[in-house]
């Protein structure tokens, strides 16, 4: 035992001067995550797009149909920069990409909802763009509903109803609505706490496969494997071991960040987070190996491992509900840690909930654990046997 402890602290400490030699260990395992973190909180540091550039097209042009335009220029994410004056002019400003979206209010508005003629106002939004576009579909449909009660409103008023019988005839039943969880609706903590360790998941795929790799390709494996006494064990475990430590601090520095000094919700503690991140590394690890075991090439490994891991986004179920997905896609989504790691989050952070009922995530984790030694002994054969072919 104390010279398993031995071998493997001689091989850690050979493997960190062989990552401080060469700066692409530095740039994928310290600098790109960090450049990740910062990246993408920033680019969405509201939380949601504001101001987002709106056309109308008021061929009515009455009292009415302005301040319907001044309602919808005060929403947040609604900036009116052009009126049009007809239909073909605001589709191609829309076309051109000069605004997402356009209000179009017919002529005769006014007079139709003043006579309850029932007028029929339209909105039409660029889903190309497909966040832009949903969210001033919204807006532009509440405007519309605010519009209607305000004229039903007056309408009521004439026939003399007080203000609250009209409200009640307008609106029967109110509602009282609370975003769970994130009541701000805001993007980067919706979207942050999944995008970013996907990525630390992709990059711990590809650093694991290379370090096993280069030993091939740079013909060390034996000089390896002996200071190991040809226990790939002991070899593997060295050689990941420091990898497995700078992975863990930038993931603790990635839950320090997003839930001490952004403050994004952490219901239930930042200590489950820091193990769930743990976890995740030593399951991305695992799946290294295993892909590199399975695959004699490290360029095919490599490449499955992207494939693998830009999948993982697809099909964790943070970008479309698992329950909503073809059932083989469902059974599917449990073969990527992400997937694991953002019910951890969803339950944890979000839900506060205990880590009792996340256990079944945790052991999921874990069980990428046991991969490696499904292919251990082809592994250590591929690698004492085979050379590398450029």
């Amino acid at each position: 035992m104390v010279d398993a402890l031995k071998r493997i602290w001689f091989i850690s400490v050979r493997e960190w001067k062989r990552m401080v030699s060469r700066p692409l260990y530095v740039f994928c395992m310290i600098i790109a995550p960090i450049f990740c973190y910062v990246f993408f909180t920033t680019l969405m540091g509201e939380g949601l797009p504001n101001n987002m550039p709106v056309g109308v097209v008021d061929m009515d042009n009455t009292s009415t149909s302005r301040s319907i335009v001044r309602n919808l220029d005060a929403f947040q994410m609604t900036d009116i920069i052009a009126q049009y004056s007809n239909f073909d002019d605001a589709r191609k400003a829309m076309q051109q990409g000069k605004i997402y979206a356009f209000y179009y209010i017919p002529r005769h508005t006014t007079e139709k909802a003043l006579a309850s003629r029932q007028p029929r106002v339209s909105f039409y939004t660029n889903n190309a763009f497909m966040i832009p576009g949903s969210l001033l579909w919204k807006e532009m449909r509440t405007m519309s509903e605010l519009a209607s009660g305000s004229v039903g409103r007056a309408t009521l008023r004439a026939k003399g109803y007080t203000d609250k019988q009209a409200v009640a005839f307008l609106q029967p039943i109110a509602i009282d609505a609370h975003a769970l969880n994130n009541p701000w609706l805001n993007y980067s903590v919706y979207l942050s706490n999944t995008i970013l360790p996907g990525i630390l998941m992709l990059l711990i795929f590809q650093m694991t496969i290379y370090s096993v790799g280069v030993e091939q390709k740079d013909d060390t494996v034996k000089k390896w494997f002996g200071y190991a006494d040809n226990n790939i064990i002991i070899a593997l475990t060295g050689k990941l071991l420091p990898q497995t430590f700078i992975f863990f601090m930038v993931t603790s520095l990635y839950d320090a960040y997003l839930y001490g000094f952004l403050n994004y919700p952490c219901n239930g503690g930042i200590l489950p987070m820091m193990l769930a991140s743990l976890l995740l590394v030593l399951a991305s690890q695992a799946f290294g190996l295993f892909l590199y075991g399975a695959l004699p090439s490290i360029r095919f490994a490599m490449s499955v491992a992207s494939l693998w891991g830009v999948l993982s986004f697809s099909l964790s179920g943070f970008t479309f509900p698992c329950m909503a997905m073809h059932p083989t896609l469902q059974g599917l989504a449990y073969l990527f840690p992400l997937r694991h790691y953002f019910l951890i989050y969803v339950n944890q952070a979000l839900n506060g909930y205990s880590m009792i009922y996340a256990w079944q995530s945790y052991l999921m984790l874990l069980v990428f654990l046991a991969l490696p030694f499904f292919i251990i002994k082809r592994l250590k054969m591929e690698l004492m046997n085979y050379k590398y072919m450029p």
